[in-house]
């Protein structure tokens, strides 16, 4: 994807390995801003004069973004938008993109800084035997840390007073000081550091550090350098004595005026002119008479190259540090792993007690109490190591999503664990290349299903640790699997005791006040995407979960809620001023830019994919073009019509033409559409599955199952093949799952009955076996052929009175009768190139639950030479009611 970023980024910084808040410049952070003069400039002969107005004019608009290769409306010619209104929306909306970008980079160093603030916020161990914290809470007059391991103490482990506890901006910064234990002496360097994690034992060799430092004097400088490292009050003990001493003036008057640094410089030069030669550096000083001549220096070529060439001693340094066993044996931790604690805070309001916006561990509810945060800092030998490489992103995705906690048989919340041994390794053998999981930061209440998130930097304590979640991540990554979340960062949780709602106790800290940050219709906190503080939580948000989990991308839930002030609960006419009136949030819009084009640029493999009802315009452009930078955009609509037909529409009723629109015509970028038959919207959301709707509570086949069984392979398969290169199906739903899905809650008394996936009906032979081997087989089509990857569809056969669809991909073609009684035993498509073709799916074959209708000696079809469907061959097939085949060319025969 082409991304602009890297354009207003002036240098580049290499990732830094110090993660520790005690970096002096981490709260000063600014750009150096010069003041601008103003010259007057005059043309001298023989150059060009300037263009006139006009052509000053045409030559601006020509350039108007002042970077090469970026046109904040390039894509809107190849999508064939001619609207002005719109296009002067997109300059205006890029020109506050590159303020935006102007002023992340006065308090950021660059947009890699920006994206990880997890870096330096939150709880982190520091070298120097300490835990250092940093919380944003600019509505607090004080902070400080709570927990079992200080008995809840507000006063013991506080922010200092002054720039030392918190800076302008709203940052604290507290120290929690390890403890030194009982016939212990502290160090006796002030800055001791220690390996913690990393080649924990490394460093006890049990050598001093005045031993050290030695051996950096022995080795690292050369005679006549050391001379001051020596005699480090050499010079000032001679300057006293000059001043002060015995020979010293003793009254005023005997101090005469110091003379100026030229004749202090020439009478040294006179004093030293017949020393032996120094193996010091030689400096001269030029003096031509004119001013400031006494500043310009000059050195000898070759001991400036050599001292340039001399590395800092920092390696000497570096061994100075002990390992973890020397510090398990002089300290105790300051807060040890497991240990709880909240953030306390003092506000205008009164003392407040939240959870850290930056925990990476919580647990938001214990039996009606406040929830706590969890410091999760296992020893190096318990931490998880990582075994495999990700795998290389395919150029189509078949994703499997998934949910964690209702992913196992037994009435419970399953965990990470159970998930990675069972449903990993089914994910994989049923042809899936990617595994889309939702729920998995933190939320309060399970029966949001994880979409009112509470805390973003934790993954779902009831589903297991940071650990569990990290071999999840791994095990997939072995399997091929790619790993896609579902990231919820259009809203948060209202709830101020576990979430941000309220944090600092003030309305504004990190949402909209009045009724903008209130979502009209869920109740959910909405962000305020002008505030750099907040980007910076979210952006660094995002980087988190790539950088700690390994995660391969997202999936950007519910952006109509934050991309509109009316969180897309309008109707849309499909009127282009309804993407840039005043209802439009461009400040949500102008962070989703920035979010794909941080997030491609430090890990240019992440997938992003758009979750927008209203297909906003660009979502899958470049940025550079004016586009909001996407990989992927869902195609909610195409579920929708599907559900619309199985409970309104008479099977008879169907339309072709509708179906064929739905899933096609409103893309403007094919390949980078993502259908889905069913997700998990249909089963969760109060509704009921597909597979509910068809087959009712009958296992044994009838018409009526026999029915479903079709309509069921038959949507699945054109939703697979007639759109673009990415697929999604919700767990369960490929074998046709019986029973919707259903969270505990108060209205089912809290019952799991309905919050699990019943894997056992794939022991038994019968429909939802037959269902999988079907959906096993369909995923084959691209493992074997590449039909998805490799070609486009053209379609060129709607029938809407015989109900017929057919589509070309390459040398596959694709035909679909879904009339419910009428079988043609030779229906007429066109083909454009003459040969054989051959049966490699069929949606009737008995294995799949049909009827057998097409024997064995009807699979191989030879082309008759007449023109069909504007196509020069023309292709006989059996088509029986209800079915759907998949032809190849096997043979092409010449003419």
């Amino acid at each position: 994807m082409t991304s602009s970023l890297s354009l207003l980024t002036l240098f580049r910084l290499p990732p830094s390995n110090d993660c520790s808040p005690s970096n002096p410049s981490i709260n000063h952070r600014r750009a150096v801003v010069f003041p601008s003069k103003k010259w007057r400039c005059s043309i001298s002969p023989g150059q060009p004069p300037p263009p006139p107005p006009k052509q000053r004019q045409r030559q601006s608009k020509n350039s108007e973004s002042g970077e090469k290769g970026i046109d904040p409306v390039g894509f809107l010619s190849k999508s064939g938008i001619t609207h002005k209104g719109f296009a002067l929306y997109l300059r205006e909306r890029y020109k506050s993109y590159k303020d935006l970008k102007d002023e992340i980079l006065k308090r950021h160093i660059d947009f890699r800084d920006m994206a990880s603030g997890f870096e330096l916020l939150g709880m982190h161990r520091n070298l120097q035997h300490r835990v250092d914290f940093m919380e944003w809470a600019p509505g607090a007059r004080y902070c400080a840390i709570v927990g079992d391991f200080n008995d809840w103490s507000p006063t013991e482990n506080s922010a200092r007073e002054g720039h030392f506890g918190h800076d302008d901006y709203g940052y604290w910064f507290v120290i929690l000081e390890d403890k030194v234990r009982d016939e212990e002496q502290p160090d006796e360097l002030y800055f001791q550091q220690y390996n913690y994690t990393d080649d924990y034992d490394k460093g006890d060799t049990g050598v001093t550090a005045d031993e050290i430092f030695q051996k950096a004097n022995d080795e690292y400088w050369e005679p006549g350098e050391d001379r001051f490292i020596k005699s480090r009050f050499e010079i000032i003990a001679k300057l006293y004595e000059e001043i002060f001493g015995p020979n010293g003036p003793q009254t005023k008057e005997e101090l005469e005026e110091i003379p100026d640094a030229e004749t202090r410089y020439k009478k040294w030069k006179e004093e030293h002119k017949d020393d032996p030669p120094s193996n010091l550096p030689c400096y001269d000083v030029i003096d031509s008479g004119k001013e400031y001549d006494i500043f310009n220096v000059i050195d000898d070529p070759v001991s400036k190259a050599k001292f340039r060439a001399k590395k800092p001693p920092i390696a000497y340094w570096i061994e100075t540090r002990k390992g973890r066993k020397s510090w398990e044996k002089k300290y105790a931790p300051a807060i040890p792993h497991g240990s709880k604690y909240r953030v306390y805070l003092n506000t205008p309001n009164g003392p407040l007690e939240r959870i850290p916006a930056w925990a990476t561990y919580v647990n938001p509810e214990v039996e009606g109490n406040q929830g706590y945060a969890i410091h999760w800092e296992p020893p190096p030998e318990d931490a998880y190591k990582w075994k495999h490489k990700k795998p290389k992103v395919s150029k189509s995705l078949r994703i499997y999503e998934a949910h964690i906690g209702i992913s196992g048989s037994d009435p419970k919340i399953a965990s990470f664990n159970e998930f990675t041994e069972k449903v990993l390794p089914y994910v994989k053998q049923a042809g899936y290349n990617a595994i889309q999981l939702i729920g998995i930061p933190e939320h309060k209440d399970y029966f949001t299903v994880g979409y009112r998130v509470t805390n973003m930097f934790a993954v779902s304590s009831r589903y297991g640790t940071p650990e569990d979640f990290k071999r999840l991540v791994d095990e997939a990554h072995g399997l091929g699997l790619l790993v896609f979340m579902d990231i919820v960062h259009s809203y948060s949780a209202a709830d101020e005791m576990v979430g941000l709602s309220l944090f600092d106790g003030s309305n504004d800290c990190y949402f909209h006040t009045g009724k903008r940050g209130q979502h009209k219709f869920w109740g959910t906190r909405m962000f305020k995407y002008e505030d750099l503080d907040v980007l910076h939580y979210l952006l660094s948000n995002l980087n988190w979960w790539v950088v700690e989990y390994n995660v391969d991308g997202f999936n950007f839930h519910s952006l109509a809620s934050m991309m509109y002030t009316h969180n897309g609960f309008a109707s849309f006419t499909g009127d282009m001023e309804e993407f840039y009136n005043q209802y439009v949030d461009r400040d949500a819009i102008l962070y989703l830019i920035l979010a794909n084009e941080i997030l491609h640029t430090l890990h240019p493999k992440i997938i992003t994919i758009a979750e927008d009802a209203t297909l906003y315009p660009g979502l899958c452009e470049p940025t550079s073009q004016g586009g909001l930078g996407f990989d992927y955009f869902v195609n909610p609509r195409a579920s929708e019509m599907w559900l619309s037909f199985l409970e309104n529409v008479q099977d008879s009723n169907w339309s072709m033409s509708k179906i064929v629109n739905t899933l096609v015509e409103i893309s403007k970028s094919p390949d980078k559409m993502l259908l889905y038959a069913e997700n998990h919207n249909q089963s969760i959301s109060g509704g009921r599955s597909f597979a509910e709707i068809l087959y009712g509570k009958s296992s044994v086949m009838n018409e009526s199952l026999l029915r479903g069984c079709s309509l069921h392979k038959m949507i699945r398969l054109i939703t697979y093949t007639i759109g673009g290169r990415a697929y999604l199906n919700f767990m369960g739903n490929e074998f046709g799952h019986p029973k919707r899905v259903e969270f505990p809650m108060s209205s089912n008394d809290f019952s799991f009955s309905l919050a699990n996936r019943d894997w056992d009906l794939l022991a038994k032979e019968g429909v939802h076996q037959d269902l999988l081997s079907f959906d096993k087989d369909m995923m084959n089509l691209e493992n074997s052929e590449r039909i998805v990857s490799r070609w486009l569809p053209n379609i060129h056969h709607i029938n809407d009175t015989n109900m017929v669809i057919s589509y070309l991909r390459g040398p596959f073609l694709f035909i679909f009768n879904f009339h419910p009684t009428n079988s043609y035993e030779k229906y007429n498509v066109g083909v454009e190139e003459a040969g054989e073709y051959q049966v490699i799916l069929n949606t009737d074959e008995k294995k799949y639950s049909g009827q057998g209708s097409i024997g064995p000696d009807q699979k191989v079809r030879k082309t008759i030479s007449r023109r069909v469907d504007g196509m020069r061959n023309c292709l006989e097939v059996p088509l029986p009611s209800r079915s759907a085949q998949a032809y190849k060319l096997t043979r092409i025969l010449r003419v």
